[in-house]
């Protein structure tokens, strides 16, 4: 009987073992690797050891966004809106740092591909032969 208790009583303390350092290393890999909304305003960081400048890509055309569908640009909209946002936001948290913000020529870039899927929106809200649908098109365009 005494052999059984010492038995049971192991394999209850091992079990209850086993769970809490599970339980610590869940919570442990959680807060290493756990998802916030908020790291999307702040690029990634670099190391300052790396000699190799980054060269960022450039501003879209407007030949190469007419041929984009309505979708891709609507799409492409979004993902210029939070490259902005991210760029706005690194570059307010480093000035009120005093800091040099990296690479400032982004931001315009951002800024003119933005305007030219505008121009293109428009382009095509002013071919739509249903006047209410280019009225409609061009009221959504100037919401943006």
């Amino acid at each position: 009987m005494m052999f059984i208790s010492r038995v049971l009583g192991r394999t209850f303390l091992a079990a209850a073992k086993t769970e809490t350092s599970a339980a610590a290393a869940a919570a442990t890999s959680t807060a290493r690797t756990g998802y916030n909304p908020l790291e999307e305003f702040f690029e990634a960081d670099r190391s300052p050891d790396d000699d190799k400048p980054v060269v960022y890509g450039r501003s879209w055309k407007a030949s190469e966004l007419r041929l984009k569908s309505w979708d891709d640009l609507h799409k492409l909209w979004y993902v210029l809106l939070k490259e902005k946002n991210m760029l706005m936001t690194q570059r307010q948290m480093l000035h009120a740092q005093n800091l040099r913000f990296p690479n400032p020529e982004r931001i315009p870039k951002v800024r003119k591909s933005m305007c030219r899927i505008k121009h293109v929106l428009i382009e095509r809200a002013i071919e739509e032969p249903d006047p209410r649908r280019s009225a409609e098109m061009k009221k959504m365009i100037n919401a943006l």
